[in-house]
């Protein structure tokens, strides 16, 4: 046997499970098809700025990202937003209105009319959907809150986190705290005050009341230090094929022409749904069907720099998210320079723009130049840009983001019943659990344990862990 266990993807969902494997003293070996492990996230250095090419920052939901963080000995990299971050802008008739994020400011806004304030004094005595019924979050926000606070505070929020059409994405997949909301309490109203008390008691917290963080050298220092506590990452590894052997699994590959086999006791498919449909097929026909139908939002990441003095909008903001309903060009903005310390020079400000998603797919793939005056042409008309941009950079994410639409929780039933059905075989990435990076390390997390648990239980004796405590 070559390896306790082969994790296949060296994303942050595949490394994390690798991790808390070699801290429990199982051999692991990551195999990566990309010549660098990380997955979607890149931190790159441009003209004295520092830019993202894929997640700019975390959310601090859970414990498990301090506690891991503290085993990595990279705490003290960790940088908090700033307070001014807390501000978020919606686009609406035309100009970036702030979201309110009071009692007292919802009364004042005007990113909502005072009809569709009156409405939200409705909603503790609506209804709730009977369990078994699968609405998509448009058709639950409307239902509850109306249709203006799916336009100009939901349907944004959707496109800022799926890039996705909140007509599609299912509610008890993609929102299920929401939906535990409303079961629970039969009110999201209600259950927003009862359910934070129960927060606070497990010390985890609400998404939309979580800190932002990143790294002082961008959020590719935690992969890489994830990547390096594991040691044994191999990069630029195709996996053809995972086989059932006499005693575990047969994974066979090739690097550079040459072909690379290794026999594990346990596998992990830590790579994204239509990659893990190709493995699994042989193994489990009714799970590959189910992954190879999640689809994924195309998404184009332009970072570009701007003198400060050519800005007029104060910038005082975690950024701006794009509501369909004002037919812009782009999902939304990140003022990434006003976000973290030491983003840009002090004379210039970063901004990270997302073009497509499932709202625009082929804006995604348009020429650089195409991209580049879209987005000059709303930054000039949103935040007041009187000149063009000092430079720009283009990142593209032809499959970026799944979609946990209609149906995906059957479809993830299908990934269960493969994993029952072939003991050893386990999947982790973030169609499973979560998109973001709190929900890929809880699901890293988890993966471990469980991995870990079925070794004990095949006998494997765990050797002292490597990797620093």
């Amino acid at each position: 046997m070559d390896t306790d266990v082969v994790v296949i993807g060296a994303g942050l969902s595949g490394l994390v499970t690798a991790f808390r494997l070699a801290r429990a003293g199982l051999k692991v070996e990551v195999l990566e098809a990309a010549a660098r492990p990380g997955g979607v996230i890149g931190s790159q250095r441009r003209a004295g700025a520092l830019f993202e090419r894929g997640p700019n920052s975390g959310l601090d939901t859970t414990p498990l990202i301090n506690e891991m963080l503290r085993d990595l000995g990279i705490q003290d990299q960790r940088i908090e937003a700033s307070e001014a971050s807390s501000r978020r802008y919606v686009l609406r008739g035309g100009r970036l209105v702030a979201m309110p994020t009071a009692p007292g400011a919802m009364v004042a806004t005007p990113l909502f009319s005072l009809g569709a304030k009156l409405r939200l004094l409705a909603e503790p005595f609506i209804g709730k959907a009977p369990a078994e019924r699968e609405e998509s979050i448009a058709q639950f926000v409307r239902r509850r809150l109306g249709p203006e606070f799916l336009h100009y505070a939901i349907e944004p929020f959707v496109a800022g986190i799926y890039a996705g059409d909140p007509e599609r994405l299912s509610v008890p997949a993609a929102f299920p705290r929401l939906y535990a909301l409303e079961q629970r309490y039969g009110s999201l109203i209600k259950g927003a005050i009862l359910g934070a008390r129960e927060r606070k008691r497990s010390a985890e917290k609400a998404k939309n009341m979580a800190p932002s963080f990143s790294f002082r050298e961008g959020m590719q220092a935690l992969t890489d230090a994830l990547a390096r506590a594991v040691g044994n990452v191999q990069c630029s590894v195709r996996v053809t094929s995972v086989a059932r052997s006499s005693d575990g699994f047969t994974v066979t590959g090739e690097r550079q022409g040459q072909a690379l086999v290794r026999q594990a006791r346990a596998v992990v498919l830590a790579v994204p749904a239509y990659a893990a449909a190709v493995l699994v097929k042989s193994l489990d026909a009714t799970a590959s069907q189910a992954l190879g139908e999640i689809p994924y939002a195309p998404v184009a990441v332009l970072a570009s720099a701007y003198r400060r003095e050519d800005v007029a909008h104060p910038l005082d903001g975690f950024g701006f998210l794009a509501p369909a309903r004002e037919r812009p060009a782009v999902l939304g903005s990140l003022f990434s320079s006003m976000m973290f310390e030491g983003r840009a020079p002090a004379d210039t400000v970063l901004l990270t723009t997302f073009i497509g998603g499932l709202r625009n797919p082929a804006m995604a793939a348009a020429p650089d130049v195409e991209l580049a005056a879209a987005v000059q042409k709303e930054m000039v008309r949103l935040i007041g840009a009187r000149a063009e941009p000092l430079w720009t950079e283009v990142t593209r994410w032809e499959r970026a983001i799944p979609q946990y639409t209609l149906g995906h929780l059957q479809r993830i039933a299908a990934v269960e019943g493969a994993e029952r059905a072939v003991p050893g075989l386990y999947f982790c990435a973030n169609y499973r659990g979560g998109v973001s990076i709190s929900d890929c390390v809880k699901s890293g997390h988890a993966t471990a344990s469980r991995v870990a648990d079925y070794a004990q239980r095949q006998g494997v004796e765990p050797a002292k862990s490597s990797v620093p405590a």
